[in-house]
């Protein structure tokens, strides 16, 4: 089966590829980086690319995928395009123009997914991580259903195809699809996602309701110390998910996104070296037996890459639940 069709329906009617190429990568890496990976990607076969204001790089994976368009490779309509609202434009009235900016650095004349970034608001402003005097990261609470309807406003204007949210638990999305006079529910919940941290709950929840999971950290490689404390685990590192890799001859990576898609899982893979992108888009032509899945399933240990604490006391802090 050709991997360009590989993908899902979304509960607006829209389809999703199941397998996407994250473009994140820690400030000391150039963002020119971030476009001519974006144009490998492309000629190796990924149709799902995902981006943010928040990673400072969309002018460049915008020139990448205009350039891919021009050279015939790819049309508009065979790339899938994510990018999220920022923290610090979670305010009803910032919502549309943050989405017209994105458009503006990416040349394009729509998205085809808009998700909210995280449901903890940051101070508005030009600053990317607003900090006071003592270099304290400064909160802001805003209520994200409204930031919602304003995503459903930009939805029915055509500026993107189909909305979504990011790092939200269980009773966060409920507040969502249960907010009077909802129009459009979630699509999506992209959340960070490996089998150190398989989210099995959430993933149940979010298909009762119809909502793809989107998996970012899906390798666990993610180690911008922003973001992610220094002696956290090396999933790519793990025994059994080697000896599992060795037995299909495949790299432990591809067994990772491998165990996404055989849940049902949508997989963001980032990388930025040539071999590895090629690499972690041959994931289509092997399987998983249903004891790799639950061996892989065994390896969980509720570990967060990403945890956010510095609004660990913000009350809509998304990870003091369960799920």
């Amino acid at each position: 089966m050709d991997p360009k069709c590989w993908r899902v329906e979304l509960n607006d009617g829209h389809y999703i590829p199941v397998l996407g190429f994250g473009t994140y990568a820690p400030d000391e890496v150039p963002k020119s980086k971030a476009g001519e990976a974006t144009k490998v990607a492309i000629d190796v076969g990924f149709r799902h690319i995902d981006s943010a204001h928040l990673y400072q790089n969309e002018e460049e994976i915008g020139r990448a995928i205009r350039e891919k368009m021009a050279d015939g490779t790819v049309k508009r309509e065979d790339i899938f395009y994510t990018t999220k609202l920022w923290l610090t434009c979670l305010r009803p009235e910032l919502v549309r123009p943050a989405l017209e900016r994105s458009l503006k650095k990416l040349g394009l004349d729509y998205v085809d997914l808009f998700i909210i970034h995280g449901p903890i608001a940051m101070k508005p402003g030009e600053e990317l991580v607003p900090k006071d005097g003592s270099g304290k990261i400064i909160l802001d609470t805003v209520d994200f259903c409204d930031t919602w309807e304003a995503l459903e406003k930009c939805k029915d204007a055509g500026l993107t195809k189909s909305i979504g949210v990011s790092n939200f638990n269980h009773k966060q999305l409920e507040m969502i699809l249960n907010k009077p006079g909802l129009k459009h529910k979630p699509v999506c919940n992209q959340v960070e996602c490996h089998p150190y941290l398989n989210q099995s709950k959430l993933l149940e929840f979010c298909k009762s309701k119809d909502i793809v999971v989107v998996a970012y950290s899906a390798l666990g490689s993610h180690r911008d110390p922003k973001w992610v404390e220094r002696d956290s685990p090396y999933l790519l590192e793990d025994p059994i998910l080697n000896a599992i890799a060795k037995k299909h001859n495949r790299s432990p990576g591809q067994v990772a996104l491998r165990y996404q898609l055989q849940r049902g899982v949508v997989v963001l893979a980032k990388s930025f070296n040539e071999k590895r992108i090629k690499e972690n888009f041959q994931v289509f032509d092997f399987e998983l037996t249903a004891e790799d899945m639950k061996t892989i399933d065994g390896l969980n240990r509720n570990f967060r890459y990403a945890k956010i604490l510095f609004a660990v006391d913000h009350p809509h802090y998304p990870y003091s639940e369960e799920y």
